[in-house]
């Protein structure tokens, strides 16, 4: 097969939850397992971050990613779901995965494939694992899917677990609790593996803290040992104050990622760094400002509170959650602009009511959908939203409805889109 024809057999004939949601996720490891094994267990061959979270888990991973790259380590990364490109998923110092391995991987597997009948998700995983081991990489930052003990990603031994925060998400898949989703979350946690939590919650900080005893492993809440002291936006770089709680000392770095909400993500990057240090890697303060003003450029992360054009200024974000929502909403509070203008689209097998109410009410609406069976219809979106007293027009793809917003936009106006990943990959940035 060509590498469009074997995408197109993944797509197909594998499950796969960005388009058809639960159907897909699969709940438990035995898959993994298996292709894995047949592989040689190549996620036993080089060494490893886990990062899982509700929210900001993605950052997390780009941000370290770049720093390890800047520190000069061969450094892999896996992520999902991808924005355009399959091979987003599937990196090695910023470079996508090569299309005559996922050619010839796929050929491989395909036996495996018909006996196993495994999950899109649980093939990428196990293709990620196996190119990383034979590139031979110093290390690979590797992000959770959905949850932790249940995802395809655990059934590696890391150097590190980082779990950014919990909030509201999945919760007919993890639980109708915080609790009981931070327990899945807390899954990642290996026996005398250090772990880092971003964020101290009252609710869910003694889930972390029994777990990690039973593990014997080494806890930090990254915010109660650093703390963001100031911020400010400028040129399309956010510089952020962070104090260190146990020396009282202050520095200044410099994020591509210009997201109020990344002050929120650095903090669980700092506290890896010394950790990582005690593992034997080497990464220098310089390393550390390099790798966080150039994420973007690094790793190729795009999608978080990313500018695509100015007069009028038109921002993707892939906030799709509750918590998400609420970290731009807050954001655009801290903005200046003459009006709102928000496209919006938003996937069917979530409860969209907590998002709508967080939504600005001022604001014009231009209601859109990605093209997966998990989006919900412009016109539904346009009903629900209507009892939150948001209002607007439909339009059955994102760039029309961007288009639309743009006609109606001054110079000095602000094109918002989000409320879905899907619907933000479809976006032709080169249009705009």
């Amino acid at each position: 097969m060509t590498y469009t024809e074997t995408l197109d057999f993944l797509y197909q004939r594998l499950p796969m939850f960005s388009r058809i949601g639960t159907a897909a996720y699969k709940k438990d490891l035995g898959n993994t397992i298996a292709l894995c094994d047949a592989l040689g267990n190549p996620q036993n061959q080089f060494r490893s971050i886990h990062i899982a979270g509700t929210n900001g888990k993605g950052s997390v991973s780009h941000m370290l990613a770049s720093v390890l790259q800047s520190a000069g380590y061969l450094t892999g990364l896996y992520t999902s779901p991808h924005l355009v490109h399959f091979g987003e998923r599937i990196r090695i110092n910023g470079e996508m995965i090569n299309e005559e391995f996922v050619v010839d991987f796929t050929e491989k597997v395909k036996p495996l494939i018909d006996k196993i009948e495994p999950s899109f998700f649980e093939l990428t995983v196990a293709m990620a694992f196996y190119w990383f081991a034979e590139k031979r990489v110093d290390v690979a930052v590797i992000e959770t899917g959905l949850g932790g003990r249940l995802d395809s990603t655990n059934i590696i031994l890391p150097e590190l677990s980082i779990i950014t925060n919990i909030s509201w998400d999945h919760a007919n898949i993890l639980g109708d609790s915080l609790k009981k989703i931070a327990g899945e979350k807390a899954g990642i946690i290996k026996p005398h593996t250090p772990v880092i939590v971003g964020e101290t919650d009252v609710q869910t900080k003694d889930v972390f803290k029994e777990k990690a005893d039973e593990c014997s492993s080494p806890l930090i809440f990254a915010d109660q040992q650093y703390m963001v002291a100031d911020w400010k936006y400028e040129h399309h770089h956010l510089t952020v104050t962070v104090e260190d709680e146990l020396i009282h000392e202050r520095q200044n770095i410099e994020l591509d990622l210009t997201g109020f909400y990344q002050t929120k993500n650095l903090l669980p990057v700092l506290s890896a760094i010394p950790i990582l240090h005690k593992r034997g890697f080497n990464i220098s303060k310089e390393h550390i400002k390099s790798g966080l003003q150039n994420v973007k450029k690094f790793t190729g992360l795009h999608g978080r509170w990313e500018l695509i054009h100015q007069k009028p200024d038109i921002i993707l974000d892939v906030a799709h959650n509750e918590a998400g929502v609420r970290q731009v909403v807050t954001q655009l509070e801290l903005m200046n602009y003459e009006n709102l203008h928000i496209v919006l689209g938003m996937v069917r097998d979530k409860d969209i009511n907590p998002v709508l109410n967080l939504l600005p009410k001022t604001a014009r609406y231009y209601f859109s959908k990605a093209q997966i069976p998990r989006a919900l219809s412009e016109t539904e979106l346009q009903q629900k939203a209507s009892e939150y007293h948001l209002t607007g027009d439909i339009f059955a793809d994102v760039n029309i409805a961007i288009q639309s917003a743009k006609n109606h936009s001054k110079n000095n106006d602000l094109i918002l889109v989000c409320g879905s990943v899907f619907l933000v990959g479809e976006v032709n940035t080169a249009k705009f």
